[in-house]
């Protein structure tokens, strides 16, 4: 779980499907829609699930500690973190391909040069437009369909902390006392019964400052981490 100074202000979110998230207030609304989503969804046909995907390996840091930290250098010294961790189930192992497998995330920035309990003034500032989630399964028989990216999220982040947070044209700081974004909540529903794996793709879209206090200096980039999921036979219960 991430400490508190990931974010003072939060928002839970649910994501399934491919969505772009309006303004909602509330935690349990917004994955109440989320989820309504999902449940009106048309699954794509998958086969019966063949006894080796017990044995097929599949590589993720996440599973095995059960949280992950991916770090992006945007700027010398200035680096953006994003943070995830199991929710619900707790237990990695028992992510299989029927439960719905919880999940959380938060992005942070923190610029090296400083120290961390700088005035704002003395940091480059660092501002989030969009966080994109695409994803890709790996399934163990050989020549099935796959779902095409079974877990989708698109956001703005403004949408989804409180309206007095601190946000410009350029999108929500990252680097104020507020803390970043923080979505304590978003969930993989059900996945091809075959599934193994499944890999997250996400794309942060950032305005970047090149000297601190210097409107002029910012400048748009994008930063893309990959995070790997194991998944478990269902007759796995527990680690």
């Amino acid at each position: 779980m991430p400490s508190a100074s990931f974010a003072l202000r939060t928002a839970a979110v649910t994501a399934t499907g491919v969505i772009v998230v309006a303004a909602m207030t509330g935690c349990t609304e917004i994955a109440n829609a989320f989820n309504s989503v999902q449940q009106n969804a048309v699954s794509t046909p998958t086969p019966v699930a063949s006894a080796s995907s017990a044995s097929i390996p599949f590589d993720s840091r996440f599973t095995y500690d059960g949280s992950v930290s991916l770090t992006s250098e945007v700027a010398d010294g200035l680096e953006v973190r994003l943070d995830a961790w199991a929710a619900d189930p707790k237990r990695t192992q028992e992510w299989g391909p029927d439960n719905d497998k919880t999940f959380g995330f938060a992005v942070n920035v923190y610029d090296h040069r400083v120290d961390e309990k700088a005035v704002l003034t003395q940091k480059r500032r660092v501002y989030l437009s969009m966080v994109s989630i695409t994803s890709q399964v790996a399934q163990s028989t050989p020549g099935t369909q796959q779902l095409t990216a079974p877990f989708q999220f698109s956001a703005d982040p403004r949408t989804l902390v409180p309206t007095d947070t601190l946000r410009s044209d350029r999108g929500l700081l990252l680097n104020s006392f507020q803390g970043g974004l923080l979505v304590p909540e978003t969930t993989i529903h059900q996945l091809p019964p075959d599934t193994y794996g499944i890999t997250l793709q996400f794309a942060l879209q950032i305005w970047v400052e090149g000297t601190a206090n210097t409107d002029a200096s910012f400048s748009q980039q994008t930063v893309y981490q990959v995070l790997p999921i194991a998944i478990f036979p269902n007759t796995v219960t527990g680690q």
